[in-house]
């Protein structure tokens, strides 16, 4: 074979999609991006089969309005040790020790970290357990109280897995190592179909959650703990919180932990004031998991792939570099996100219906459901960019300033949607929600610049006006394609109406993108 035959094969497409799935490849930030945004469209992919069988199953009424509920302890004990950014310091610290070339520290914290964290963790489960009627009593006010309680208990050892799975996963992200993170969410959301395709009819709704605690366990867990023992990482039992490594993490980490931003908030505040409505809980519930595929495929998985290489850049001292990539990530994603924003609010109907109009999930269902979609649309660019924000804090090894903002913030929403919700109804719930993330998204971008890390003035504000006008182009003649296709409450002109909808609306943002000469498709060939 000659060296340009041999060339050329290496580099064909198949080779290249190979290597994206290969377990132990370092990636760049471009690669982790594609890679976690494949796995987070297959995520949202089955997520949607799991809300398709729930509905399908067991509707919208008191019974999945307790099975919604009973997540909201695990949850909130989740939150409270920082599960959502406890692999964010780590990353953190663990990254600076391996630059350090301090790599017997780094495993000595890791191994610490996990013990404390079981140990600890543990303790607060079974007090979980012993106190759950008292936790449930206090935030759900349905019918089903009991079987909330029930199944909350059975969903209460979710956290540790997640937290024990959040560390390991860090050390594959920190080595660059991003296929097993992307996929283990999937197992653990496949799991809770199976649990209610084969325990169902034994144990009704609490199948799901026996597959949600499964898939905890086998998913988040013990598949990233197989990938990060094959980099080499190992790990002894070793209970020392007073190890300065430890400490050092632990304080990074407290501010997280303390902290209630509205971004977690968020769903608990809905679901107490929807629970006094029979059925809206699950209804707000599916609108904003549906609202929320794009901010996963898009938001998440960009957030994902940037912190290592957001850290990086900080602890090499390249601030220019720093800046400009934040800046630059944020554009992108924003612009990308009021685009997809018009496609969501000319097919929110038909959607929802598709998604989610069968067994006994009925048209009412579906038309309050479509609604909801509709108002929490309007929010997707806050929602997909405020988590490249907190990350541009914590690369730079500051906790402290998001959590008091994130608090103070969720403090000052809290009149809002109480007040909204006494004027509008569950409407005013979704109105108030858009609101708290508009602020959270506001204050983290504005102290960013205030400490001259993220300019705002270094955005791309002309690139992004640009994407709002073709968002606004693609929006307005989507929506007048929908009205010459119309839905007429089946779902094969549902199906028609997106498809035709869609056609229109693509072929718009590739004018609207032509004329305003925009920028945002050209590859971008900063290395990192």
């Amino acid at each position: 074979m000659s060296p340009e035959t041999h060339t050329v094969s290496r580099s064909s497409p198949l080779v290249r999609i190979g290597r994206l799935f290969s377990p132990g490849r370092e990636h760049s930030v471009y690669s982790a991006a594609a890679l976690l945004m494949i796995a987070t469209m297959l995520a949202r992919v089955v997520g949607y089969l799991r809300d398709t069988y729930v509905a399908y199953a067991f509707g919208a009424g008191p019974v999945t309005d307790a099975y919604v509920a009973a997540f909201t302890l695990p949850d909130f004990l989740l939150y409270l040790a920082a599960g959502g950014s406890i692999s964010v310091t780590f990353i953190s610290l663990f990254t600076r020790y391996i630059a350090e070339k301090r790599e017997e520290e780094a495993q000595q914290v890791f191994s610490v970290i996990l013990s404390v964290m079981v140990v600890v963790f543990t303790l607060v489960i079974i007090l979980g357990e012993i106190f759950a009627p008292q936790f449930v009593g206090w935030y759900f006010k349905g019918s089903q109280v009991q079987l909330c309680i029930t199944l909350t208990r059975i969903l209460l050892p979710q956290p540790l897995f997640f937290l024990m799975g959040a560390i390991v996963s860090a050390v594959l992200q920190t080595k660059r190592q991003f296929l097993i993170p992307a996929f283990a969410p999937i197992v653990y959301t496949a799991f809770i179909i199976a649990g209610g395709v084969l325990l169902s009819k034994q144990i009704g709704i609490a199948s799901l959650a026996v597959g949600a605690t499964l898939g905890s366990l086998i998913g988040p867990f013990l598949m990233n703990a197989v990938g990060a023992k094959r980099t080499g990482i190992g790990f002894k039992f070793a209970f020392n919180p007073r190890l300065p490594a430890f400490r050092e993490w632990l304080w990074m980490s407290i501010p997280l932990m303390l902290g209630v931003s509205v971004v977690a908030a968020d769903e608990w505040i809905l679901r107490y004031f929807a629970s006094f409505s029979p059925g809206d809980v699950t209804r707000l519930n599916y609108a904003k998991r549906l609202m929320q595929v794009p901010v996963g495929v898009l938001g998440q998985a960009v957030g994902l792939a940037s912190l290592p290489f957001f850290a990086r850049l900080y602890s090499e001292k390249r601030f220019e570099d720093f800046e400009s990539t934040v800046n630059n990530s944020v554009y992108r994603l924003g612009a990308i996100s009021l685009i997809a924003t018009s496609w969501m609010l000319a097919v929110a109907l038909p959607l929802v219906d598709i998604a989610l109009r069968r067994g006994r999930f009925n048209l009412v269902d579906t038309q309050e459901t479509a609604l909801y979609f509709l108002v929490f649309s309007m929010s997707l660019i806050f929602w997909a960019v405020q988590g490249l924000y907190a990350r541009g804090f914590y690369a730079a090894g500051d906790t402290v300033r998001p959590m008091v903002a994130g608090t103070l913030v969720t403090i000052f929403s809290l009149p809002i949607y109480w007040f909204l919700f006494q004027r509008m109804g569950i409407i005013g719930l979704a109105l108030a929600s858009n609101i708290a993330i508009l602020l959270h998204t506001f204050v983290l971008a504005g102290m960013l610049d205030r400490r001259g890390l993220v300019r705002l003035s270094g955005l791309n504000w002309l690139e992004l006006t640009k994407a709002l006008a073709t968002a606004f182009l693609a929006g307005a003649t989507a929506i007048w394609a929908g009205k010459a296709m119309p839905y007429a409450g089946t779902h094969m002109t549902a199906i028609m109406n997106i498809g035709f909808v869609s056609i229109t609306w693509a072929a718009a943002v590739a004018a609207g993108l032509w004329l305003t000469r925009s920028e945002l498709l050209a590859q971008d060939q900063q290395k990192v």
